[in-house]
């Protein structure tokens, strides 16, 4: 575990981390983007959380309070960019998952390395910010609940997500009105209680795929009553099945 309040510059830097390590809360006075070429990221900010695999990064903006958490051995990238100065890489507030491809991993990992020459970092960051104008947008946000009630509800659900609760049972659990929960979902998350578990079930399986877990033994944990519902559930949201996307970690490690 690595523990951080404040760093003035965000660095650019690559390591290998192993699973379940963590780097504390922190945040930094310039912008950041964040990838890793291996294994799977976790991050948690007060918007939101976000699972980042290598086919996304996430776009840290200036002064945002954010921690990491690893699942599977990875290889982690960061790369600082100044608050002030220059036009910012990405024009938003918030952070922002984008698209990965070919061309923009290469950069990426090209970036941390410490042999780079002056020269060639700066032509390599001019390719970044030309490719990042043309790569989707690829939201997949956990937001983080305000008020108290939604906030309790999210909780009961995300402990056992294998537990088919309705929102008629949650409600009663955790003592609020069913109006009123549906209400809080859509209000403070633009969706329905259940599009925030199947969203939630399939964070949960990103996280255990890339441990290493069996697609079936997946499924059952994250609550999806059989293995096919699962795989067409993930390849909706994915874009991939979930053993596609099990042997793509598995490759990545090895």
């Amino acid at each position: 575990m690595i523990a951080i309040r404040h760093t003035p510059v965000a660095p650019t830097t690559s390591y290998a981390r192993e699973g379940g390590d963590v780097i504390d809360r922190h945040r930094h006075d310039d912008h950041q983007l964040i990838y890793v070429s291996s294994g799977v990221l976790a991050i948690h900010t007060e918007h939101g959380s976000w699972i980042t695999p290598n086919d996304r990064a996430l776009w840290i903006p200036a002064n945002t309070w954010h921690e990491h958490r690893f699942y599977g051995r990875s290889r982690f990238h960061a790369v600082g960019f100044p608050a002030r100065g220059s036009a910012p890489l990405l024009d938003v507030r918030t952070p922002t998952i984008i698209a990965v491809d070919a061309l923009v991993r290469e950069v990426l990992i090209a970036l941390t390395s410490p042999t780079l020459t002056t020269t060639e970092t700066r032509h390599l960051r001019a390719v970044l910010r030309d490719r990042l104008h043309r790569v989707a947008e690829q939201p997949f946000t956990l937001p983080v609940p305000r008020d108290i009630r939604l906030a309790n509800a999210c909780r009961l659900v995300e402990a056992d997500l294998s537990v088919p609760r309705t929102l008629a049972d949650v409600a009663r659990d955790v003592h609020t009105g069913e109006r009123t929960l549906s209400r809080l979902f859509r209000t403070e998350f633009a969706m329905t209680y259940p599009q925030w578990r199947t969203r939630t079930r399939v964070f949960a399986a990103m996280v255990m795929l890339a441990e290493g877990a069996a697609v079936t033994d997946t499924a059952h944990a994250c609550g999806w009553a059989t293995t096919s519902a699962f795989v067409h559930t993930f390849a909706q949201t994915m874009g991939t099945t979930p053993g596609a996307y099990r042997a793509g970690m598995r490759a990545e490690r090895d």
